[in-house]
């Protein structure tokens, strides 16, 4: 009976102390949350803790991401008025810190599209802006006009572009044929082109010196999409007509026509040709890319972006760039 009673005792020692322990914890809860804001901010300050901003060396790449600042160059496009294709391209090759800003030009006819006053008042529009260069993004205006009247038209647009650049697709193309070493080239057209259209384009280089093996324009022939979203012609179709028209003797093609969406079969005919191949507005941009003395890298797009600009006294490559 001694032994039964002094363990009961025990037990309920042990209970009362367990009770009494939680009534203590219980306590101390009540006081600290009736305790005030600024004891409560007191006792949290004595911990650790990580600071919630950041330094300026904290601040990487992995943090920081695109604004769409053209810290690096701003380009301007002239497009027709109900064309997205032109700027729509420029902006998927633009490399970081490139921007693209566009003006469109009402187009009524082919042969009237560069006369005044529809392309002068466009650049004067863009000339308010610090741009390096500003494409003329309209292949056939060249074809058309041919070298003198071509540069006539560069000259007159320039007056309005208050120092800036006014950069032609087949200047640019010309400039590429030289840059890449290569003397025959093919012309492949979108299917709006007719032949007299791509007859002017054979002369317009062969006057420029190199030896045209190949000029065609897709079929069968349609007129020019209103408005042209580039989906006329699919990827595929582009693809499977340039590998057939392309002869074994050509250096380098080029797939000319600035409303004519092509940019995304480059890579693969680069790599089935075995040679350069060209776009209207892809060798455009690299030309105003180049002019600005921008070599940053545009992978895709063509062995052409592998060119590096030549950078000229200053750093920067053949144009004088605008302040930021």
């Amino acid at each position: 009976m001694r032994i039964f009673s002094s363990t009961r005792w025990a037990r309920s020692l042990q209970v009362s102390c367990l009770a009494l322990l939680i009534s203590a914890s219980l306590a101390s809860f009540q006081l600290l949350a009736q305790a005030p804001d600024k004891d409560r901010r007191m006792e949290h300050s004595i911990l650790p803790r990580r600071s919630s901003s950041r330094s300026a060396r904290e601040l990487t790449s992995a943090a920081l991401k695109s604004d769409g600042s053209g810290w690096r160059a701003r380009i301007g496009v002239l497009t027709p008025d109900d064309d997205t294709v032109p700027e729509s391209e420029f902006w998927t090759m633009a490399p970081d810190g490139v921007t693209v800003h566009a003006a469109r030009v009402p187009l009524v006819n082919l042969q009237s599209y560069s006369d005044p006053p529809g392309p002068d008042d466009a650049v004067g529009q863009l000339a308010r802006l610090p741009l390096h260069g500003i494409v003329f993004a309209f292949t056939t205006t060249s074809y058309l006009l041919g070298t003198k009247g071509e540069q006539e038209l560069t000259a007159r647009l320039e007056k309005r572009a208050k120092g800036i650049p006014v950069l032609l697709p087949t200047v640019a193309a010309t400039e590429a044929f030289r840059a890449l070493g290569v003397r025959r080239i093919a012309l492949i057209h979108p299917p709006w082109f007719d032949d007299d259209v791509v007859k002017k384009g054979v002369a317009y280089f062969q006057n420029q010196g190199f030896e045209v093996v190949h000029a065609s324009h897709m079929t069968p022939a349609r007129g020019v999409p209103h408005p042209n979203l580039g989906s006329d012609v699919t990827p595929a179709e582009l693809y499977e007509f340039v590998r057939k028209q392309t002869p074994a003797d050509a250096e380098c093609v080029f797939i000319a026509g600035n409303g004519f969406r092509s940019i995304g079969v480059i890579a693969a005919l680069e790599e089935d040709l075995g040679r350069p191949v060209l776009t209207g507005n892809q060798v455009a941009f690299w030309y105003a890319l180049r002019l600005a003395g921008v070599g940053a890298e545009v992978d895709d797009y063509g062995q052409v972006f592998r060119i590096k600009p030549k950078q000229q006294k200053g750093g920067a490559g053949g144009s004088t760039r605008p302040p930021n």
